[in-house]
């Protein structure tokens, strides 16, 4: 499955973003869909995930409560809300697809989006 991730800006903080990772190739709902962030000199970070069906969900402790992950599959396209940025939001943000359901392991991801980038400003 190919993942074209895009969405990301500079915004100041307090302030909103959407991603959007919209999938082709394969079966969408076939896939678990993960959001990872990565800043330069740190590991890839998981962010957010979403069940095949989108009846579970789950995050990281330092985006609950802001940020929101859901999914379309009759559009092939996995979403990132993200509210209340704050300056630690800033990183390249991925979108991540697996067959099973490991779902904040980022090895365990088969096929990766480019990134997009977010930054957020104090």
């Amino acid at each position: 499955v190919q993942l074209q991730a895009c969405g990301g800006g500079l915004v100041q903080a307090g302030d909103s973003l959407r991603l959007s990772c919209a999938a082709s190739g394969r079966t969408f709902s076939y896939y678990y869909m993960g959001w990872f962030r990565q800043v330069p000199g740190k590991e890839r970070e998981f962010v957010a995930a979403i069940s095949y069906s989108g009846t579970r969900t789950y995050y990281a402790d330092s985006v609950k409560g802001r940020f929101t992950i859901s999914r379309d599959n009759a559009k092939n396209t996995a979403y990132l809300q993200m509210n209340s940025l704050q300056p630690e939001d800033t990183a390249v943000y991925y979108c991540a697809a697996q067959n099973g359901d490991s779902y904040s392991t980022p090895s365990k991801y088969n096929y990766w989006g480019q990134g997009t980038e977010v930054t957020v400003s104090s």
